[in-house]
């Protein structure tokens, strides 16, 4: 009998897996980000879906959690601390802007759905934060890396993930607290995490990346992912949660970690990653998702419209022409990983099942729209100019 379900979770594993590899080399061809169509599959393949699948939950529900931590130690490692306090000195301004245009809006959403305060806090951070993946994708993929126009998009993506370093402590406090009291210490507990992590990660970062990088890549290997995983579970348990942790561990090692380490844990993250991406598909239920789907589009049309002014400002503080502040505008409209780790904190502490649906379709058009509308903005923003052009030369005659 052990050996029939042993059989049996290794067949439905294989399957779950490959057809994640099938699904991420179809988006290759089609040009796109893989994380709407592993959100697609999950929605597929769940109940309720068209063909229900008997996934192994708590392989799945284990993974996804890998999989935050993974996408959230990686991103970390991109930025060293003294990059991210420099950046926020630099752009602060932009920085508030863009968080307030693009939060807000779905904060009004959350609370007009009935959401409640804390529901509205999570779509806050759902609606505010650009898919960092995607956007590089994006700008690589069309050849904007040496744009003028990119070290503004870039410089934001960096504010927007400084402020998730202090926005993701405060929801999972919030969330997990009980009370006024309780959820003002619990915020008060994560906030000083971080300033030890920030104070640590600025004067003995080094002496943390030394004490992980000897021997091998290997053994290497072993020691981050395994430090990744025990941080984040001690995070979890001062509630601060698994995600942050794993973020500031990344920004701890970004200094001196070696460039073969960073190569090594890519490909585990992209695993875990599809995999969390699909177990928050299957958890979410296809029927739930028409009764959201107004809301969905109206916060898709108010997101492309902040998304563009933000990017407009940005490009035009650094003295950029007009295409270039529509490329830094439409760059930025992608929304992807950050706001599914959201949603999905915000429902494993039971906040309204709509919620989870209403990011689904959400993150599902924006991260398809994002890359077309990107593709499109220079040709629609030049034609823009030259007729504004022919229009002043016919004035002055």
């Amino acid at each position: 009998m052990e050996q029939v379900h042993t059989a049996a979770l290794l067949i439905e594993l294989g399957a779950v897996i490959f057809g994640l590899g099938l699904v991420g080399r179809l988006a290759g061809r089609l040009g796109i980000s893989p994380v709407p169509l592993y959100l697609l599959a999950g929605l597929a393949f769940g109940a309720g879906g068209v063909v229900p699948l008997n996934a192994p939950e708590e392989f799945l529900e284990a993974a996804s959690q890998v999989g935050v931590v993974m996408l959230l130690l990686l991103l970390g490692l991109e930025y060293s601390a003294g990059d991210l306090l420099g950046n926020l000195r630099r752009q602060a301004p932009v920085g508030v802007l863009d968080l307030l245009l693009n939060g807000l809006p779905g904060a009004a959403f959350g609370l007009l759905l009935g959401f409640g305060p804390v529901g509205a806090l999570a779509m806050f951070g759902i609606t505010a934060v650009s898919s960092s993946g995607i956007v590089a994708k994006v700008l690589s993929d069309l050849g904007r890396l040496g744009n003028r126009e990119t070290p503004s998009v870039l410089g934001i993506l960096v504010l927007e993930d400084l402020g998730m370093a202090v926005y993701l402590p405060v929801l999972t406090a919030v969330l997990a607290a009980s009370g006024v009291w309780e959820a003002t210490g619990s915020v008060l507990i994560a906030l000083a995490c971080l300033a030890v992590a920030l104070v640590v990660a600025l004067r003995w970062g080094a002496v943390v990346s030394r004490f992980v990088s000897g021997g091998s890549g290997e053994v290497t290997l072993l020691r981050v992912l395994g430090l990744a995983l025990l941080v984040a579970g001690v995070a979890e348990q001062l509630h601060v949660s698994a995600a942050v942790g794993a973020f500031l561990l990344g920004i701890s090692l970004s200094n001196d970690l070696p460039p073969e380490a960073h190569h090594r844990l890519e490909p585990l993250r992209d695993l875990f990653a599809a995999v969390f991406f699909v177990s928050f598909g299957l958890a979410t239920n296809p029927s739930t998702l028409p009764p959201v789907l107004v809301p969905a589009l109206g916060l898709v049309v108010v997101g492309v419209a902040t998304k563009l002014v933000t990017g407009w400002v940005a490009a035009r503080r650094a003295g950029i022409a007009v295409p270039g502040r529509v490329r830094a505008g439409a760059a930025l409209i992608p929304r992807g990983e950050f706001s599914i780790v959201i949603a999905g904190l915000a429902t494993a502490a039971g906040v309204d099942a709509r919620l989870a649906a209403l990011a689904a379709a959400y993150v599902l058009v924006m991260a398809v729209l994002g890359p077309v509308l990107a593709r499109f903005a220079d040709p629609w923003a030049r034609a823009w100019v030259r007729r504004r052009r022919e229009r002043a030369a016919t004035t002055a005659r």
